[in-house]
């Protein structure tokens, strides 16, 4: 049985025409005419595929590769194995990039997984909603009162967006995706089974009564050009609104709490836990695991690694990490002391006779 594929295959490419649209050089231009067919790994490339090397860490492979073509930078260019053609270029990987967007454009973003236009008729729409032209709409989607969604939106199988919610223009709401009390821009991105809008975790602990539920009135706003990662849950603000910032671009089971604050063009990697009431600048980088304490500020540019646990204010352009992370320098700094008061430790102590 052959193997499906889920997207369509681009149609071949000779060198030439490949080194005109990655702006390389073809280092030897007889090769012009030769055709590839399409993409892949260095380990997994064949002659007719196109590869491209941009770390030492993959020598290995760029030496055992049977790729008809790869992209690579001056510096590495005369690792290539001779049977392999070479395509030079400052940034090869940036090159490979774009060119994968081109021949696979419709890989960047969902579409219709049942092939949907319009309104499937398994799909309950409140009279009161207002949906723009060309806004899909599938199977056993739900959509509250007064909702309001712009054209070339699509909303999966088996989403709920709730009453007043507003979603802008070439969105994509995934599949059992459930949505309340939020307000979302243009091309966002939403990947399936995130929870949007619900509460945040506010309670007054230990009372006479227990604990003491405070009521969570704010909202979510999530701008333009924003990516949630699947499984994501996002809690709308107690009294701020809770908000993600132009750009920025959310990984897989990503947890942001209440009241949260979250600048432009910020990068979350996976299974980040970030507490209420937290403020993260523009540019801000954090590692997958990262978990943040309430109530912090983080500053413009600043990176976390993955695994950290932040308790303390982060300057801009701060490179922390550990835990409790800290000053990278700082942090290595201090392993390496451990590390060595240990061997020395270890060395100066006399093992006991008679023991193993």
């Amino acid at each position: 049985m052959p193997q499906p594929t889920f997207f369509e295959q681009p149609a071949p490419m000779t060198l030439a025409a490949i080194a005109a649209a990655t702006k390389a050089t073809l280092v030897d231009p007889s090769k012009g005419e030769q055709v590839i067919r399409g993409l892949a790994s260095l380990d997994e490339a064949g002659p007719m595929h196109l590869a491209f090397f941009d770390n030492l860490k993959y020598a290995d492979q760029l030496a055992a590769t049977y790729a008809g073509a790869v992209l690579v930078s001056p510096r590495f260019e005369a690792k290539v194995p001779a049977h392999t053609t070479v395509l030079r270029i400052a940034q090869p990987f940036r090159a490979f990039v774009n060119l994968a967007r081109e021949l696979h454009s419709d890989a960047l973003r969902p579409t219709s997984w049942f092939g949907c236009a319009g309104v499937s008729p398994q799909a309950i729409i409140d009279p009161t909603a207002r949906l723009e032209d060309d806004v899909i709409v599938e199977p056993l989607a739900v959509i509250g009162a007064h909702v309001e969604i712009g054209s070339g939106t699509v909303v999966g199988a088996g989403a709920v967006i709730g009453p007043h919610v507003k979603i802008g223009r070439d969105c994509n709401v995934g599949a059992r995706t459930v949505i309340q009390c939020a307000l979302i821009g243009n091309n966002v991105l939403i990947h399936p089974a995130c929870s949007i809008g619900q509460d945040g975790y506010g309670f007054i602990f230990f009372g006479p009564d227990g604990h003491l539920k405070v009521p969570q009135t704010g909202r979510v706003l999530i701008q333009n050009n924003v990516e949630v990662g699947a499984g994501t849950t996002i809690d709308r603000g107690s009294l701020r609104d809770t908000v993600i910032g132009e750009g920025t671009k959310v990984d897989n089971q990503v947890q942001i709490g209440h009241n949260v604050t979250i600048g432009r063009h910020c990068l979350l990697a996976a299974q980040i836990g970030l507490a209420g009431s937290l403020t993260i600048g523009d540019n801000v980088a954090l590692g997958a695991k990262v978990g943040i304490n309430n109530h912090l500020k983080i500053g413009d540019g600043a990176q976390v690694t993955a695994m950290s646990g932040v308790k303390d204010d982060i300057p801009p352009n701060g490179r922390w990490g550990g835990y409790f992370a800290k000053p990278t320098k700082q942090w290595f700094r201090e392993i390496v002391a451990v590390e060595r008061l240990v061997r020395d430790m270890t060395a100066a102590s006399p093992k006991d006779e008679g023991q193993e």
